[in-house]
């Protein structure tokens, strides 16, 4: 079962008034929103995290939050999603989007909700893998009841949550199969890793 994080107020004042303004949709590069008919809305926030290189071979790797991710629905369809990002100003609208990654993240929330335990779903993002996962992480209530955390700072992956792959996913990574932190991250981290200098003794 998931207990999603609320969103920031500002991020989805942000994001409701792009979607208010005929220039900021007319201009989004998102054929499926230009030619909606209705009304949108946004729906499903999830903070988004991004994976960082630590540089450091055995160590993993570093979270940050870096946005807020909306998923806008048009009547019963979910047709594009709306990013946000953290400005000095405070949160604002960044851009809207469309694309396999948007009916991907749905289908992975789905899978979500039938799990037996309790998770507050984030997404986790790997730039230099082109790589996107729903990041589940494990909600330590006894009555799962959402509960203030670290969505707004460095987040480290705790040792009972669950990676999704979401599709497409690189080579070698099933796309939506729960992965447990022990078994992805390791993964991810060999591959972040840069290559020894040459010349260099390979690490033991």
């Amino acid at each position: 079962m998931l207990r999603p994080s609320p969103a920031p107020a500002p991020a989805l004042r942000s994001v409701l008034a792009a979607l208010g303004s005929p220039t900021a949709v007319r201009e989004a590069r998102t054929p499926a929103l230009r030619a909606a008919q209705g009304p949108l809305s946004p729906e499903l926030p999830l903070p988004v995290h991004v994976l960082g290189v630590t540089g450091a071979p055995g160590h993993p790797p570093c979270t940050r939050l870096a946005g807020w991710r909306f998923l806008i629905r048009n009547g019963d369809r979910t047709i594009a999603a709306a990013d946000t990002m953290l400005t000095p100003d405070g949160w604002s609208f960044s851009h809207f989007f469309e694309g396999p990654y948007v009916s991907a993240t749905e289908r992975a929330l789905h899978q979500a909700e039938g799990l037996p335990v309790a998770y507050r779903p984030r997404l986790l993002s790997v730039p230099e893998l082109y790589m996107l996962t729903l990041w589940l992480h494990a909600v330590p209530e006894p009555d799962g009841a959402t509960a203030p955390d670290a969505d707004d700072t460095t987040v480290a992956p705790g040792a009972a949550d669950l990676m999704v792959p979401l599709a497409p996913a690189p080579p070698g990574i099933a796309a939506h199969r729960p992965y447990p932190v022990a078994d992805l991250l390791p993964v991810l981290s060999t591959r972040l890793a840069p290559p020894p200098l040459l010349g260099s003794a390979a690490p033991a």
